[in-house]
């Protein structure tokens, strides 16, 4: 009998320990089975009281600045929240050296920049650091910001998490890199003051995501000047964003590069000169891919056309432009057949089955793929007869 007493007493003191009142990320931690409550026998325990295990496995904590908050450390602080080794970590808000100094990791705040004790600020005078000085492989030079600190050194853990790729994975490689150029490098720049280009815009964008987050913040004249709502607002935004960026880039943008590297790959097959891809699904997008991967697979003769099925199963050949933000062609169809369509341009150039060439000379439209073919040929040919027939 007074052994069924005592258990009693024990396990209400116990659960009177689980039910204090603690924040609800602590509390989740206590009550787990980490200390085998539930195989506790009670002839083995000591006079005094059993500490809980949350003691050992304290919740970590991500330091942060109070007040007005900004896209950088709240997008730090989401990709922070993404990683395992954080995933149940508190944010605390705060410019309180002392506390600061209790966190696990602090970004944005602090004046310090040491990875190896997890401090992550870029705001004191002595800070330079871009990509490209923390990995010389890297060409980007814009000034890191919170955001960006955190994306260099946690990036492809970050995205071998959510990806499920493996960090030593190419393709997780490519991923990191095009996530930095196109989502985290402008919140670098944006945070730091750095003009996208010289000279006065001409008019004004207010719609970026440094600015959205920008006006979740307390307005001047409110009556609460309260931050925490608008912080957690902006982290679960910028959040939904970065997650929808990184889904598009994985499911739908590799697969095109994919689709593009072996086209190139297997260009002398289309014709030798290697001059000309096709690509085997149509709609791929592949203007992007198709100027990175000429320098990474070191393509020596610059690819003038492209072939590929359009939606109404005949096939286009499409000049490739000189960059990504010109109009200017690497080689244009020739001028005697722009503009001129259908059986007309079959009698002119003597290829069976066109369609169409635009005016403009950058595209051009066969029934067959022998006859889209035959024209990116018929064109190079004439280029060599006669180079001034080149770009234009």
């Amino acid at each position: 009998m007074w052994r069924r007493c005592l258990t009693a007493f024990s396990i209400t003191k116990v659960t009177s320990l689980l039910n204090t009142s603690k924040p609800a990320s602590v509390l989740r931690l206590s009550q787990g089975n980490c200390c085998g409550l539930r195989s506790v026998d009670i002839r083995h325990m000591s006079g005094q009281p059993k500490r809980l295990c949350t003691e050992t496995m304290s919740v970590k904590k991500i330091g942060t600045h109070n007040g007005t908050f900004h896209c950088d450390e709240v997008l730090a602080c989401f990709l922070l929240l993404k990683l395992p080794q954080y995933k149940d970590a508190e944010i605390i808000r705060t410019r309180d050296p002392a506390q600061l100094a209790e966190c696990d990791i602090v970004v944005d705040v602090g004046g310090e920049f040491d990875p190896k004790r997890h401090r992550y600020d870029h705001h004191q005078r002595t800070f330079a650091e871009n990509f490209h000085s923390l990995y010389p492989e890297k060409p980007w030079v814009t000034k890191l910001s919170s955001a960006g600190l955190v994306y260099a050194h946690f990036g492809r853990q970050l995205l071998a998490q959510l990806t499920q790729l493996k960090e030593d994975d190419r393709q997780l490689e490519v991923l990191y890199d095009k996530l930095y150029e196109n989502f985290v490098e402008e919140v670098d720049a944006v945070d730091n003051g750095i003009s996208q280009y010289d000279g006065e815009a001409r008019y004004t964008i207010s719609s970026t995501l440094s600015a959205r987050v920008s006006h979740l913040n307390p307005r001047w004249n409110s009556k609460s000047q309260d931050t925490e709502e608008g912080f957690r607002k902006a982290m679960k935004m910028v959040g939904e964003e970065f997650m929808d960026r990184l889904d598009f880039y994985q499911s739908s943008w590799l697969p095109a590069r994919a689709v593009v590297e072996e086209a190139v790959k297997e260009r002398h097959k289309v014709d030798p000169s290697g001059e000309i891809v096709l690509f085997s699904q149509c709609g791929c997008p592949w203007k992007e891919h198709l100027f990175s991967l000429e320098k990474e697979l070191q393509v020596e003769t610059p690819i003038k056309f492209v072939l590929y099925e359009d939606q109404n199963g005949h096939w286009r050949v499409q000049c490739v432009p000189v960059g990504l933000n010109t109009f200017q062609n690497r080689l244009s169809l020739p001028e005697e057949w722009r503009g001129v369509r259908d059986e007309a341009l079959s009698e002119l150039n003597g290829i069976k089955g066109c369609i169409f060439v635009h005016a403009g000379g950058f595209i051009g439209g066969n029934k067959t793929q022998e006859g889209a073919l035959e024209m990116a040929r018929r064109t190079l040919q004439a280029a060599v007869q006669s180079p001034a027939n080149g770009s234009s």
